[in-house]
């Protein structure tokens, strides 16, 4: 009891620093009724039912899916949770984004950060997971991230479809002098059985709007669901595909200028002096601005083209300030290897008597490790970019974010203004992965706009800029031990791993002031090790803040990126070290959860696990619980003359409730692909105090033609629902270089795995 206060404690403080300006916790605030931010600037003959909900006479119904659309398909499941009981189609509705709101708060991206497993339940955890929700509305965080968009959504959304749809059938019972238990609505209507009078939802929308909504609304059994639990087409690909879809790097405004930055690459280094005339003096230049605030140190460029912006910062000569950490990868690595040396942390798993276990363990029963990973940048797509204009007072930012009420709190401070003098316009992204959940682009554009004489300035970042200034996924190192039963399954596992804390990067960033308060363990230093289903009596797992100020943060999985590589990798050592099949050991520690057994007994039976594979070719397993989400994969790989080549990959993906079953699919996929890219050549590292790669070619992710075959399964055996954008990225790298083990009976420890191997 007293452990679980402690964290409580602790992790509250980390609670806190999202409610961005102290919003004080309280009864009244968390039970408070949001405010539809939809009622204002409605168009006439159009009206709202909630937040979710528009529908105008001329029967146009639009739906608000208010978490960022970067690819992963979000838009179009949420959409399909409302019009699953508005009882319409996909085919007759808008979608949009919505206004930055509280009335978008996202409590699971709160609840699911508690610091227990995911199957972990009692009086107090599960007080405390409510709890940390609460904090998600309090401090209105309207986020997209932990792949919680549809499990947040799940209730919400689907309440407000059933309300609309109780409104306008009251509305409608009323126009036709019937009880309103008679009529149907379907497809856009209700109707009335009897007389076979029908009304559109248009028809009734205005008066349907202004009728109390019911008490309360039941909602449909899934038997009946027509849009949810099926493969949907994707509400946003015909724009796309015909160039109709507005990201951020495609926002035209009248009179807009153009710009970009040029900043300090030693991270959080200042800026000793510039020199801008040669800048200053080319032709469609408008300014140079000094940049100096809480996301780094550098220069502005505003001119009358993006190109003529790039080529003056490249003019200008700047003499930078050094960075706050070593000037090189291997000094990096060594406060890391360093602090894991000098032991301590936080351990999140305690069980059992692991130190007793040791004392007096036979040599011949231990199984020890050390596995590294490097610095990973996102690498989206689309760089980094955001217009903003300032003027008569008033901020408006065109941002491709992540979070929207986080953007207009950060920006209102970078201005100088009231949150309600700034307003933020969410476009579509061309990749998030996380890094669209920082603020520094949005802050940038704003300081740039602030200079721009009224003008909207949009500023768009090199290539270059974006890779060699990203917030990266933290490096780390960790040390692995376990005793063997005489069964061989492991009775005892010790784990300390050690790295940045993301959170407390974030809050330096973000939130400077708060920047050296006791923030309590970062979850994400440990997550993937000390909450996985392996029924292992004396475990101790704790995780190192390192103090290294190479900026860090969320990148696709977080903590699971790095966690399940080592986690699983080590797994791996201890089946071959107890001459146990990989499978059937983790089987027998899975036992007490179904759904962990079930994916690895699908994905073995998938895979022909056992079965005598082919001269040259090997396969390998992992499995990880990340966000809820119960994933087996196993790849094979096949010694070419051209090096190893990942030849098929299949994965058993338990997600609890599959609402949209290929996007899920899609989706666990390309978080495979996003695993196996890092897990293969990708790394960033550090000279002379800056980060050295610099585009595409020093930073390849995975090529098509490189791709293997993928099997996908999606399981619904968990008592739980899971989102799906995240958890298909974690056993991959570990399933791999479990693989290329099996193959050529080399452990590689470090990645990426082609410093030890080639790749075809």
């Amino acid at each position: 009891m007293g452990r679980i206060a402690k964290i409580a404690r602790r992790t509250f403080l980390v609670g806190a620093v999202a409610i961005a300006g102290g919003v004080a916790f309280g009864y009244y605030q968390f039970r408070k009724p949001v405010k539809n931010p939809l009622k204002e600037g409605l168009a006439e003959g159009e009206a709202t039912f909630n937040p979710y909900v528009k529908i105008s006479a001329d029967n146009t119904i639009t739906i608000i899916a208010p978490r960022a659309e970067m690819g992963q398909g979000i838009m179009t499941t949420l959409a399909a949770l409302v019009a699953e009981e508005l009882e319409v189609g996909l085919d007759q509705v808008t979608v949009e984004h919505g206004p930055a709101s509280g009335a978008y708060f996202n409590s699971a991206v709160m609840s699911e950060n508690a610091p227990f497993a995911n199957f972990e339940h009692s009086a107090i955890k599960d007080s405390f997971r409510s709890v940390m929700g609460a904090v998600g509305k309090i401090a209105a965080l309207q986020i997209t991230g932990g792949s919680t968009s549809t499990v947040d959504a799940f209730e919400k959304m689907r309440h407000a479809g059933a309300m609309a749809r109780e409104m306008l059938k009251a509305a409608a019972a009323r126009e036709l002098s019937v009880d309103i238990s008679t009529l149907k609505a379907e497809r856009g209507s209700v109707t009335d059985p009897v007389s076979g009078k029908s009304l559109t939802y248009g028809q009734l929308a205005l008066k349907a709007a202004e009728m109390e909504p019911p008490a309360d609304i039941k909602l449909k059994d899934r038997k009946d669901w027509k849009l949810l639990g099926k493969s949907q087409p994707r509400v946003d690909m015909r724009a796309k595909v015909t160039g109709g879809r507005i990201y951020g790097i495609d926002v035209s405004l009248p009179d807009m200028v153009y710009g970009t930055v040029k900043m300090n690459s030693r991270l959080g280094g200042r800026m000793k002096s510039f020199d801008a005339k040669a800048a200053q003096a080319m032709p469609g230049v408008i300014k140079v601005v000094e940049i100096d605030c809480q996301f780094g140190h550098g220069l502005g460029v505003i001119a009358d083209n993006t190109w003529t912006a790039f080529q003056a910062a490249d003019a200008i000569t700047v003499e930078w300030g050094e960075a706050p950490y070593p000037a090189d990868t291997a000094g990096i690595m060594g406060v890391i290897d360093t602090a894991l040396a000098a032991g301590g942390g936080s351990a999140l798993r305690e069980i059992g008597d692991v130190s007793v276990q040791f004392a007096d363990a036979p040599i011949e029963k231990i199984v020890e490790a050390t596995y590294s990973v490097p610095f990973l940048a996102h690498a989206t797509m689309e760089p980094m970019n955001a217009t903003a204009q300032f003027k008569d007072g008033k901020l408006e930012i065109w941002s491709p974010n992540q979070g929207p009420t986080i953007v207009r709190f950060i920006c209102a401070s970078v201005a100088g203004l009231d949150q309600n003098d700034v307003t933020v316009h969410t476009t579509m992204m061309g990749g998030g992965f996380g890094r669209r959940g920082e603020n520094d682009f949005s802050g940038y554009a704003t300081l740039l706009a602030i200079a721009a004489d009224g003008k909207p300035v949009k500023v768009t970042w090199s290539r270059e800029e974006d890779m060699k200034h990203d917030l990266y996924r933290p490096a780390a190192i960790a040390k692995f031990k376990a005793r063997l039963g005489e069964d061989g399954l492991p009775i005892a596992l010790d784990a300390a791993l050690a790295s940045p804390s993301i959170m407390r990067s974030v809050v330096r960033r973000n939130l400077p002031s708060m920047g050296n308060a006791p923030l309590g363990p970062d979850k994400s230093i440990t997550d993937g090790a000390f909450n996985q289903p392996y029924a292992i009596a004396n475990q101790s797992v704790r995780g190192i803040d390192v103090d290294l100020k190479v900026p860090v943060s969320f990148w696709r999985s977080v903590g699971n990126s790095q966690n399940s590589f080592f986690h699983e990798s080590f797994m791996d050592e201890v089946a071959t070290a107890a001459k146990l099949d990989p499978v059937e050991m983790r089987l027998k520690l899975m036992a007490d959860h179904p759904a962990a057994a079930k994916a690895v007994e699908k994905v073995a039976q998938m895979s022909g696990w056992g079965q005598p594979t082919a001269e040259g070719t090997a396969k390998g397993i992992a499995f990880c619980l990340s966000f809820g989400g119960w994933v087996a994969e196993v790849v094979e790989v096949q010694d070419t003359p051209q090096g190893i080549r990942i030849t098929n990959v299949w994965a058993a993906a338990d997600v609890g409730v599959a609402l949209d079953p290929d996007n899920i699919k899609a989706q666990i996929i390309s978080g495979v692909v996003y695993g196996l890219s890092a897990a293969t050549g990708l790394e960033i590292t550090f000279k002379d105090g800056m980060v050295e790669q610099s585009s595409f070619p020093d930073y390849e992710p995975m090529r098509i033609n490189q791709a293997p075959q993928f099997h996908v399964e999606v399981l619904e055996n968990a008592d739980n629902m899971s989102g799906v954008g995240e958890i298909g990225t974690p056993p991959a790298a570990p399933a791999l270089a479990n693989a290329i083990f099996a193959l050529t009976g080399k452990r590689i420890r470090s990645l990426p795995l082609s410093k030890e191997v080639k790749f075809a």
